[in-house]
């Protein structure tokens, strides 16, 4: 199942990349990148959402983090993410791949027109085969910064990217019905196909060291992977080269998702029920929605509704009959600025150079007649 996957999102916690002495481990670091290497090797597009920022940035401002204040867990960020993300690209650079700092806060995963830049961008990076490096901007952190939230971040990237495969390193080879180092009876469970409150209530309080969150926030990024057609794995990142020990049959937990990627988001868009628009098509742009394609400006014939960016409008055809339903890749001024234009003219109608698509394929889901 594993090789299946090819889109992945890699989860790194804190605890895995910081030693005893809480400085970066730089040792395990090169053994994520070899592995790493080997997943690209392999065929895989890989994505990693990195703890250990404030871990580190605390080591340098002299601060127990469990005490200290919201701005100086917010300065510790700062500080640490420097080391954090340089440390990635010597260790990834020895495979010459390179690296990308990308921050995130919740509403970049969760805006709809923020979404739409966050997915642009690390679609971007994939396609030139640079590996995303993703943290939480806790800089910028309005509530008490929290350990484990990254795993939420995760499963949010790995809808916003359309991975097929989230895989959550742990400190712990799966996921038992009680915490394992304390209960020697615990019971590991290989296949969980859904996730109840029973399961929840199994993880328990468990956490780790230098993370909060522990089995629960995992099992709760599990429930939002998979509802978005993300398989989910946890597994034992606290050993060397643990991906590839992970690929090659290593102990693990699965949380097999229900439909792929493409169909879930597709099921979500069918169901939206604020539409902020709509976009008529003429005959041949709705021929090309049918193959399979997105939305040019071209095929735009009129623009009905205000809407903003990302918000969702219907896809209707000369007849008046509503194919589907997208998210504008423009607002409705600017829709209507560059209807029935070709892609190239953008830039100089509206004064930047913004998508070349009205809506996206990916951004679509068209309705069975």
């Amino acid at each position: 199942m594993l090789n299946s996957l090819k889109r992945l999102v890699i989860k790194i916690g804190s605890t895995l990349l910081v030693d005893d002495r809480q400085r970066l481990d730089r040792a395990w670091l090169d053994g994520l990148a070899d592995d790493v290497n080997f997943l690209r090797e392999s065929g895989h597009q890989v994505l990693i959402v990195s703890s250990g920022a404030v871990a580190i940035g605390s080591q340098v401002l002299g601060i127990n983090p469990r005490r200290a204040r919201l701005e100086e867990l917010q300065a510790a960020a700062a500080a640490g993410q420097v080391q954090l993300v340089h440390a990635y690209q010597e260790a990834l650079g020895r495979h010459s791949i390179s690296a990308a700092q990308v921050l995130l806060t919740p509403d970049d995963t969760e805006v709809k027109r923020r979404f739409l830049n966050a997915r642009g961008t690390l679609e971007k990076l994939l396609e030139h085969e640079v590996v995303p490096v993703i943290n939480e901007n806790d800089t910028v952190a309005t509530e008490e910064l929290r350990y484990g939230d990254n795993d939420r971040l995760a499963a949010r990237v790995a809808q916003t990217v359309m991975a097929d495969g989230l895989i959550l390193l742990s400190d712990v080879d799966g996921f038992y019905t009680s915490d394992p180092r304390s209960n020697p009876d615990a019971e590991y469970l290989e296949v969980v196909a859904s996730i109840t409150d029973e399961h929840l209530r199994m993880a328990g309080e468990s956490s780790s060291a230098l993370g909060s969150g522990g089995m629960k926030t995992k099992l709760m990024a599990a429930r939002i992977a998979t509802h978005a057609g993300c398989a989910t794995v946890i597994a034992n990142g606290a050993i060397s080269r643990p991906l590839q020990a992970l690929f090659r049959g290593a102990r693990h937990s699965v949380f097999p998702a229900a439909a792929t990627p493409a169909v879930a988001r597709k099921q979500w868009l069918a169901g939206v029920l604020q539409i902020s628009g709509e976009l008529h098509l003429d005959k041949g742009a709705a021929a090309a929605l049918v193959a399979g394609n997105s939305l040019l400006p071209v095929g735009v014939v009129d623009v009905v509704g205000t809407f903003r960016r990302g918000d969702a409008v219907k896809l209707v055809d000369q007849q008046g009959i509503e194919l589907g339903r997208g998210l504008a890749a423009y607002s409705g001024d600017e829709a209507i600025a560059i209807k029935g234009c070709h892609s190239e003219e953008i830039a100089g109608i509206l004064g930047y150079r913004g998508r070349s698509v009205m809506v996206h394929r990916d951004d679509m889901v068209l309705f069975e007649k």
